[in-house]
């Protein structure tokens, strides 16, 4: 296949008037714009037994786990997980670790891995050992919810008996750190009502923070694009490109540089449109020598159930070839078969 791949600099330099009334899937968690949905038969015991005769018999049977594993809702593979325990004696994650390998093995185990388990494992996976994946922390906490970032914060707890923002705390620092820990509490504001004067004043203490002075007061910028409402949010960005004559991403862009630079960046981008920043992160999943598979392997498991079918328009949008067929060019195997059911289909 032909080398696909281009330059993307100029992306989500949208009008920003048609944003404000726009649909967003930041606050999505389930739904109609998925590409995996419920299994409508779902015969819970017959899945146990194919799934036990593809893995316990000679060779393993990649083709009905990927199968089963990828038509069936996260409550359905709650059930089914608990099921295979029963009737095994051991735990459905064991044995595709034990009978798979490589990057087969750690997606179909994200698979069968609850919502928030596997937002939280992405986490301690980011922050553990010597350095710290700062992009992995960047594109969970600007892209979810309150409600999705409270049970991860949750499984977290649970998981390591250690609250979430403390550990943050201690692994990341600087402006970066506190706006990283502001998003992790959770606590974005909420309301859908939008104050345009709220929205103007906000607009003008950003300008008067960056393009206007010498010197950035990042502290404003964090305060607001970690506190402030979606809605609220996007008035905000409309006012500033009318007080400055720039978007706030190229001020932000401008102004700034690093870690805060491309969180901050990813929080405009992902206030305008989700899944539209989650295409540009599959693109450079896989633009180039060698393919970043721990990035696409958690936005097609953790947007299969909330809003695939959207990251396939957006991705098409934006590079002018589907989704899909990049995933087929970049990947093979068992493997590329998996995300490709993941992604639902072609554009």
């Amino acid at each position: 296949m032909a080398n696909i791949w281009f330059c993307d600099c100029h992306i989500f330099q949208d009008d920003l008037e048609s944003l404000v009334d726009s649909p967003t899937s930041l606050t999505a968690t389930t739904g109609e714009r998925g590409s995996v949905k419920p299994k409508a038969d779902f015969k819970v015991g017959d899945d146990v037994a194919a799934l036990r005769k593809a893995i316990e018999g000679l060779g393993t049977r990649e083709e009905t786990l990927i199968d089963i594993l990828t038509h069936r809702s996260s409550l359905q593979k709650r059930l089914l997980c608990k099921a295979y325990l029963d009737a095994t004696g051991r735990t459905l994650v064991e044995d595709l670790k034990g009978d798979t390998h490589g990057d087969l093995e750690d997606l179909l185990v994200a698979l069968v891995t609850p919502p928030a388990d596997y937002d939280c494992h992405e986490v301690i996976r980011a922050i553990k050992g010597v350095g710290t994946e700062e992009s992995t922390l960047i594109e969970i906490f600007s892209s979810r919810s309150n409600q999705q970032i409270k049970v991860l914060s949750d499984a977290y707890l649970e998981e390591t008996g250690r609250k979430l923002t403390l550990d943050l705390k201690n692994e990341v620092n600087g402006e970066f750190g506190a706006a990283i820990v502001m998003l992790a509490q959770g606590q974005r504001e909420e309301s859908s009502n939008v104050n345009n004067e709220k929205a103007k004043e906000d607009a003008k203490a950003l300008y008067s923070a960056g393009e206007k002075k010498w010197g950035t007061d990042e502290g404003k910028f964090i305060e607001v694009l970690c506190q402030r409402s979606i809605p609220q949010l996007r008035q905000t960005l409309v006012e500033y490109k009318n007080i400055s004559g720039k978007t706030l991403q190229q001020s932000i862009e401008g102004e700034m540089s690093g870690d805060l630079e491309n969180l901050l960046v990813a929080i405009v981008k992902c206030v305008k449109n989700v899944p539209a920043y989650l295409a540009e992160r599959l693109y450079h999943s896989m633009k180039g020598g060698g393919t970043d598979e721990a990035t696409l392997s958690r936005i097609m498991v953790s947007r299969s159930e909330v809003d695939m079918l959207d990251i396939r328009v957006e991705f098409k949008k934006l590079y002018g070839y589907s989704l899909y067929s990049a995933i087929q060019s970049d990947l093979s195997g068992c493997h590329g078969d998996c995300v490709k059911m993941l992604c639902g289909g072609d554009d």
